[in-house]
């Protein structure tokens, strides 16, 4: 069982599931309220320049306004045209195809770039973010089927995935010849084979495209959107959909219909390869995708051996410790916690996948004492990461058994995208015990003792749960309380309040 993409839309919502061997390795997920933005080019306006962080906000539209990084301007600075190797990832069209020419603290100062009050072409390269805005850049990438059209630098990258080194040299010659003067283009690995029309017509139409944002920009003022990506399914199936997929099925009429469309017209080659799904239950059912998704919202992952993962996230940090669990191995320990831990960096490389798990990463594997059985973990978590699109950056094991990481992260997670903090605990996971709200409200009717000194009787308003506790197992508690203040304490439970909710006040 090889590669491959399920759509499904059930009404607003679209999601596509990429499969490897049968297993749920990535799922994306458009709601149309929660569109994303990344790749979207807006004419802007700076609001706030900021010397001291060496950025820049820009309104372009959106509830908060974006965050413009001194490094993602790129003047005249950017005049490079080479041969370079690039990543060919999810995130090659925006961020790994820009350029470093200088280094990110070789940029001149934010406030010679740009002034407050300045209309400036931007595009989004990180949709917003819990409470951060969108991050954008004035580097505009234009990713099409073969190409990414760099319309703003003069640069010419070919995918580090194309080995052969006579088929580079023609597809650098044959981009140098037809690209606009003083622009650039990323070369992607489908295009390695591919006849020379199929590149020219994909070059033009992205040559093309940068006219109509052109023409648009003169005719709109800031802040404004002059250029959409495309929708979540057919930007999937542009990326995506190669001759490594075996096939791509759509639960939707519609859909069928416009990826048929953009096939057939991109790469007629794999047009038998889409197929319309035509059964009775649910396409994710019927492909085992709804089970795993689920399983996305569990903290625990069970590894085969019994071991298990336990994956803990922040806002800007996720921490994944590994625990052996029931497997208790056949040999030495240092054996066992070996193979525990070659198990789950598997585990970890496609959960961070499935998951989208972006930012800092720091793993906690089990302790080994042998360097040699270190360094075989640390290349097995490097070579399972390759099959990652994201790009990641992982540094050696430590003497404490720790893995430092980054994962590029553009969007927001998948927990997040589908799950909301709980309401009753606000998303701490824990939440007062009963007792200790007891005790809590113990202390507090003492000081309404001395704000009421002339008030008979202390009411209390608590949760049904405390109400229980104080009329049973703590009464003693209560009524000692009532001896030592001389006045009644009358407990009233309301069902409508949270577990850490009182109200204490006297008549």
């Amino acid at each position: 069982m090889g590669t491959e993409i399920i759509v499904n839309t059930t009404g607003r919502e679209t999601r596509v599931a990429m499969m490897d061997d049968g297993r749920l390795a990535e799922i994306h997920i458009d709601r149309g309220s929660s569109e994303s933005y990344v790749g979207n080019v807006y004419i802007g306006r700076v609001v706030r320049v900021l010397p001291g962080m060496q950025a820049a906000f820009v309104d372009i539209g959106l509830d908060r306004a974006a965050f413009l990084y001194a490094g993602d301007i790129y003047p005249a600075f950017a005049e490079k045209d080479d041969d370079i190797d690039v990543d060919d990832g999810a995130d090659a069209t925006i961020a790994e195809a820009s350029p470093r020419s200088k280094p990110r603290n070789g940029h001149p100062p934010i406030q010679d770039l740009v002034k407050e009050g300045q209309e400036i072409l931007v595009q989004v390269a990180k949709d917003p973010i819990s409470t951060k805005g969108a991050r954008v850049t004035t580097h505009i990438t234009l990713p099409g089927r073969y190409m990414v059209f760099m319309p703003t630098v003069n640069h010419l990258g070919i995918s580090r995935r194309i080995a052969r080194d006579r088929e580079r040299r023609k597809l650098r010659d044959f981009v140098k010849k037809h690209r606009p003067k003083g622009a650039g283009f990323i070369v992607r690995t489908v295009c390695a084979g591919k006849p020379t029309e199929a590149l020219k017509q994909d070059m033009d139409y992205l040559i093309e495209t940068w006219d109509t944002i052109k023409e648009t920009k003169a005719k709109k003022k800031a802040p404004a959107c002059i250029h959409h990506e495309h929708d979540l399914v057919v930007r999937l199936v542009r990326d995506g959909f190669t001759a490594e997929v075996d096939r791509l099925v759509l639960d939707n009429k519609k859909k069928f219909d416009q990826v048929q469309g953009f096939v057939s017209r991109l790469m007629p080659d794999l047009k038998d390869r889409v197929q319309m799904y035509r059964g009775q239950d649910p396409v994710f059912d019927t492909f085992g995708v709804e089970v795993e998704i689920n399983k996305c919202l569990t903290q625990k992952v069970w590894l085969k051996s019994g071991g298990y993962l336990i994956i803990d996230q922040a806002e800007a940090l996720t921490a994944i410790d590994v625990n052996s669990g029931k497997f208790v191995g056949s040999s030495s320990l240092e054996d066992t916690t070996t193979q525990c831990n070659l198990e789950a960096v598997d585990e970890i490389a496609h959960q961070l996948r499935l998951r989208n798990i972006g930012g800092l990463i720091v793993l906690d594997l089990i302790d080994m004492e042998k360097p040699s059985n270190r360094d075989r973990v640390n290349k097995r978590l490097e070579a399972v990461l390759k099959k990652d699109r994201a790009r990641t950056n992982v540094l050696k094991i430590s003497e404490l058994g720790l893995v430092e990481m980054t994962r590029k992260r553009v969007q927001e997670d998948l927990v997040r995208s589908i799950s909301e903090a709980c309401h009753y605990c606000s998303g701490t996971g824990h939440t007062k015990s009963p007792h200790t709200v007891v005790y809590d409200i113990l202390r507090e009717i003492k000081r309404e003792t001395t704000r009421s000194k002339s008030k008979e009787t202390i009411y209390v308003n608590v949760n049904p749960g405390v109400a229980d506790l104080m009329y049973g197992e703590e009464l003693e508690s209560v009524e000692s309380l009532e001896t030592e203040i001389k006045k009644s304490i009358v407990v009233r439970a309301l069902g409508h309040y949270h577990i850490e909710r009182f109200e204490v006040y006297s008549r």
